[in-house]
């Protein structure tokens, strides 16, 4: 009742392949990890620099008021520009 594992040329082969699959599919996961931090980075761009514009206002209601009024105007002058 003793087993015998089959560790020939099939199995570093098989090794190989199962690496090389993995490796694909990790790359190709990393890739579209990127390209959505790329596509989404603007829009966080825009609060980023929204909530420093507002950082004097010390209650959170008008911090998000000033944040909201200040994309508003943000856009706005996008619009006019393009």
């Amino acid at each position: 009742m003793n087993a015998k594992l089959n560790l020939g040329s099939t199995s570093s082969i098989m090794t190989v392949a199962v690496a090389a699959l993995a490796a694909f599919i990790a790359v190709g996961m990393l890739a579209a990890v990127i390209s959505l931090f790329q596509s989404r980075g603007a829009p966080m761009e825009r609060l980023a620099a929204a909530e420093r514009a507002c950082v004097s206002n010390a209650y959170q209601s008008g911090r998000e008021a000033c944040m909201k009024q200040w994309l508003v105007e943000f856009q706005r002058t996008n619009l006019a520009r393009k």
